[in-house]
């Protein structure tokens, strides 16, 4: 019987920030994936999970990143990749996240740095209340920029159970990178990955055993 539904924020509520990546790479005559590229190589410990647990600044992860895209033989800011993660909101996503939440618990996960507004890191102030009236939805919400600890750390995600009161085995679990499922998967979630959102509420909608859309 399922409990809850945990959340992922960007890319699953959100438009994906890898769109507004690969915008960014071809403006600019990057190679494809380029930025992600980067936050691939030395996951643990470079500046993207540095930024995301907060254990350096805006300007400190500035010069990192550029440090770290010069390497690879590119000049990018840090800066500029932080301008790109804020996403548009997903209509129909958040309608399932209501219909979830009449029924069943409702959690976020979400990895964020400590920029812009609000846990979705928004650029401007409409968009900051659009994400705050989402997020005032959930019955509890982790910034991996708050706790110290981001996905895919097991951690995460014992926590999240934690504070909804739930078991794993009764959460089904969404998120759009396969590396942040696997640790929810082995814990006992049932997971979801979102690429096509339209495909991903189906599934949520068979996880569940009721209507979303």
């Amino acid at each position: 019987m399922v409990e809850a539904v945990i959340w992922d924020f960007g890319g699953v509520l959100t438009s994906s920030p890898f769109e507004a990546f690969t915008r960014y790479e071809r403006e600019r005559g990057l190679p494809v994936d380029f930025i992600r590229g980067i936050n691939a190589t030395n996951p643990d410990t470079n500046a993207w999970a540095l930024f995301e647990r907060s254990e350096v600044t805006l300007d400190e992860f500035d010069a990192l990143f550029a440090k770290e895209a010069k390497a690879k033989g590119h000049d990018v800011g840090g800066r500029a990749v932080v301008e790109l993660l804020s996403g548009d909101i997903r209509p129909a996503v958040v309608a399932a996240l209501k219909a979830c939440k009449a029924r069943v618990k409702v959690g976020c996960i979400t990895n964020n740095v400590p920029a812009g507004q609000g846990a979705g890191m928004a650029r401007s102030a409409d968009k900051a209340a659009a994400v705050a009236d989402v997020m005032a939805l959930f019955d509890h919400v982790i910034e991996s920029s708050k706790l110290g600890i981001r996905k895919p750390d097991p951690r995460i995600y014992e926590l999240a159970c934690k504070e909804l009161g739930v078991s794993p085995a009764n959460c089904v679990y969404l998120d759009d990178l396969g590396i942040n499922l696997k640790p929810a998967r082995a814990l006992g979630m049932t997971t979801i990955k979102v690429g096509d959102p339209a495909i991903a509420m189906r599934e949520l909608e068979a996880a569940v055993g009721f209507p979303v859309g």
